[in-house]
């Protein structure tokens, strides 16, 4: 008798293919880790003969597959499967119902393969699958059940898998209902109090979580995933508790890498960057050839200004084989900048290859030139870099432009802005840079036309209001025009320090000094800008506080001895 012949896939390859037929999941949806159909393990097959209708339907299916039509392929297969009750055919039923993405007709196709052999974990993972990725958790119930007790020492792995399966459910409740039923059978297990935190706190039940999380790590001490996952939900609730946690944890296992990062990552969140720095180092010493953790505390040891200890991780970082070599040489040229070393920074932008630094590096090393007095030269590099598109040629006119500014060449910055907004009109970077160009030659009405155009464009630009407003302050006309556009300009930015300034400074030239005070001090204390410092050592000044205004314009001098600003105001008030 003639036997039909049907695709017998792994289960990778099965699962896969399901994964990219159902938008619901974007991982093969296993539980309890991947299994192979034992081949040996034949499913009871029907006592039936092939007959000539059976062909004809199969054939009728298999054509219509071969035709682009897996709607009517699947329909076909899965009623040839109900009449036979031929597991093969329940299976290829399952496939094609995939392929033409009918997610409730796959279910229904998986369900029937399962039944037909109930003993393939094949059939039985694509029946959970299909159904929880359908929505239908109560029908895939069973499935589940059956799957996380045939694992048995492997079961660890099923509940760790388990929410990766339910992540895209909406219904974050019946989701942690569905685990803690599933877990119950298992609460000596570490890893199913896990899975039942995990759903907990996707429900948002933060407390739940967490206790579970304890119970965990009472059953599996020192066990660093869960504690991973207890640092980033304390962290949610409270910044210090994580803190408190991951320190207590450390203290009994200095040995967790894992934590010790998170710990490191979330002290660099906090701004505390010599304890930052340290937890990475401790990692390091444990792992001393980890690039990235090279790279990580390079960066951290530039942020702090330490320049020798950057140079040092970095250049460890790319002996030890960090994958993004030319962000490191970025890094590097920015190190000998810093120390005036132009070109050791010159050499080190020019490593720099195509791709996303490129544009930056060659405008650092444009920069370099200019500060060696060969400024034609940064100019006739940058204007020889062929942009990409819109968005680079707009910066490498800015890139010009401000090297002209730091020239002291104001009438040829503004000439190189003109010419590029006579290409690119309304561009809004150049509308900006145009206008600070304009107010620096004394053109305030291009410099408010500008702004004005820009605000008109887009309304919710910050600075550009704070732009237009301080230049009124600072000129002392149109005041109470100032003091809105800088009000403006803060209800949009309520966090910018260099906005609290030109509000601060705009209550100044209206004569209110306790308001211009409260402000100018709040900028200083969320930046050490030596312009702000200047700002706020005037109005102290102006209050009779003079010895606490020479107190903030001493300490802006040491951070800033070069700064014009600062410098002038310092003179006027000698």
């Amino acid at each position: 008798m003639p036997t039909l012949k049907l695709k017998s896939a792994l289960l990778t390859s099965f699962l896969l293919a399901l994964a990219a037929c159902t938008p619901l999941q974007t991982k093969p949806p296993v539980v309890a880790g991947e299994k192979i159909q034992d081949e040996a393990k034949k499913p009871p097959l029907p006592n039936q003969e092939l007959t000539a209708q059976s062909l004809y339907q199969y054939l009728v299916g298999e054509v219509a597959l071969q035709r682009g039509q897996p709607e009517l392929a699947a329909e076909a297969l899965l009623d040839l499967a109900k009449r036979t009750r031929d597991p093969r055919l329940a299976q290829r039923a399952t496939e094609t119902a995939i392929q033409g993405r009918q997610t409730v007709q796959a279910g229904n196709a998986a369900t029937l393969w399962q039944s037909l052999d109930p003993e393939s974990p094949q059939a039985t993972q694509a029946a959970a699958a299909l159904l929880v990725n359908s929505g239908r958790l109560n029908e895939a119930r069973p499935y589940l059940e059956k799957l996380i007790a045939a694992e048995g020492e492997s079961r660890a792995a099923a509940f760790l898998h388990l929410n990766q399966m339910l992540a895209r459910q909406p219904d974050r409740e019946a989701v942690l209902a569905l685990v803690q039923d599933l877990a119950k059978p298992y609460l000596g297990s570490a890893e199913a109090h896990f899975a039942i935190a995990q759903a907990a706190w996707s429900a948002s039940k933060r407390q739940e979580a967490i206790t579970e999380l304890r119970l965990a790590d009472s059953l599996r001490p020192g066990w660093e995933l869960a504690a991973l996952f207890q640092g980033q939900a304390l962290q949610k609730v409270s910044v210090s508790d994580s803190m408190e946690f991951y320190r207590a944890f450390l203290r009994d296992y200095p040995k967790a890498s894992e934590v010790r990062l998170a710990y490191a990552r979330l002290l660099v969140s906090e701004k505390s960057y010599p304890q930052a720095r340290a937890e990475f180092q401790r990692v390091l010493d444990i792992s001393p050839n980890n690039a990235e953790l090279s790279f990580a505390v390079g960066l951290l040891a530039l942020q702090a200004s330490d320049l020798d200890a950057a140079e040092s991780y970095l250049k460890q970082a790319l002996s030890s084989g960090y994958k993004d070599e030319d962000l490191v040489h970025f890094y590097l040229g920015q190190i000998a900048e810093e120390r005036k070393q132009f070109k050791q920074a010159a050499e080190w932008f020019v490593r720099v290859g195509p791709g996303e630094h490129y544009l930056n590096a060659q405008t650092r090393y444009a920069g370099v030139l200019a500060k060696q007095d060969r400024l034609g030269e940064a100019r006739q590099h940058l204007q020889q870099i062929q942009p990409q598109n819109i968005a680079q040629r707009v910066l490498l006119i800015q890139a010009e432009a401000q090297l002209l500014r730091e020239a002291k060449q104001h009438q040829e910055a503004f000439g190189v802005l003109e010419k590029g907004l006579e290409k690119l009109p309304n561009q809004p970077e150049l509308l900006y840079d145009h206008a600070m160009a304009a107010e620096k030659l004394d053109l305030l009405d291009v410099m408010e036309k500008d702004l004005r155009q820009l605000i008109q464009i887009k309304p919710d630009n910050a600075h550009a209001y704070n732009a237009l407003g301080y230049t009124f302050a600072e000129r002392g006309i149109r005041l109470e025009e100032a003091l809105q556009l800088t009000e403006k300009a803060l209800s949009l930015a309520s966090d910018d320090p260099l906005i609290m300034d030109s509000l601060g400074w705009a209550y100044y030239r209206h004569g209110e000094h306790g308001k211009a005070a409260e402000w100018l001090k709040k900028a200083h204390e969320l930046r050490q800008d030596p312009e702000i410092a200047a700002h706020l050592g005037e109005v102290l000044w102006a209050q009779g506080q003079r010895d606490e205004a020479r107190k903030v314009w001493n300490s802006a001098l040491k951070l800033a001895p070069d700064n014009e600003v600062l410098r002038n105001v310092m003179q006027k008030f000698k």
